[in-house]
């Protein structure tokens, strides 16, 4: 009998899903078009640039036939500017999430729907002040994968551990607002944010709602008890002139 899986995504299923994201690469070979499930990839021709699915830009790297070009939030520039948003300007919420990069039609088109992780918001062309859905993984994939490539791959590591630290905490805060029956916000918050927390909220949660319930429970006790020892005249008998 298999046993129930755990609710949400594991941390290695989020990796796996960024890898689907969009990156700029820089070919070193041409290449032909590669037809994919979604959807035909760009001829590859030295040295042009071509947007490529993660998975494929990093077989490539490995293959020395392509560099990979980091999105401009992973310079080290970038990181500095969201790390002072994070804990100076605004150290109660999360940088806002990269803006739409359509336009909203009054009629629905098919890019209207388009969501992380399926908008290019980590190719060479994403704007570099906001953090991605797949801002962590993917920044720690690359440290990975292609260091070679990155400016400062060292002060990039430095950075995204305090970006993660001080963001992890600020999820860990907002579970006060919980406490005190108020709506916790977690816009901006990150796939693997969401997946490695996951477990702490639930489980805050959890508490905070079997507490309510054992409030709840002891107030109908005691006002069954107030009213079962009672025995004093109620307001409606001296109205009716019962004493």
């Amino acid at each position: 009998m298999a046993l129930p899986l755990p609710p949400g995504l594991t941390p290695a299923e989020v990796a796996f899903l960024c890898e689907m994201e969009m990156v700029t690469v820089v070919p070193r070979q041409r290449l032909e078009s590669l037809a994919l499930i979604g959807g035909p990839t760009q001829p590859l021709r030295p040295p042009h640039r071509a947007p490529l699915p993660l998975w494929l830009a990093l077989l490539l790297k490995r293959q020395r036939r392509a560099n990979i070009l980091p999105p401009p939030w992973l310079l080290p520039s970038s990181l500095e500017r969201i790390l002072k948003q994070e804990t100076e300007i605004d150290p109660q919420g999360f940088s806002s999430p990269p803006p739409h990069p359509y336009p909203i039609r009054a009629v629905p088109s098919h890019t209207d729907t388009i969501s992380p992780p399926f908008l290019p918001s980590s190719t060479a062309d994403a704007p570099p002040d906001y953090l991605p859905y797949h801002w962590l993984e993917l920044g720690e994939i690359l440290l990975e994968a292609c260091s070679d490539d990155l400016q400062e791959p060292g002060r990039v590591r430095t950075l995204l551990r305090d970006l993660r630290e001080v963001r992890m905490a600020k999820m860990r805060g907002s579970t006060k607002d919980l406490q005190g029956g108020g709506v916790s916000s977690l816009n901006g918050v990150g796939a693997m944010e969401v997946s490695e927390g996951r477990a702490f909220i639930v489980g805050v949660m959890d508490g905070l709602r079997k507490l309510g319930s054992s409030r709840e429970t002891a107030r109908r006790e005691r006002e069954e008890d107030e009213g079962a020892g009672g025995g004093g005249v109620s307001d409606e008998d001296e109205e009716m002139g019962f004493e």
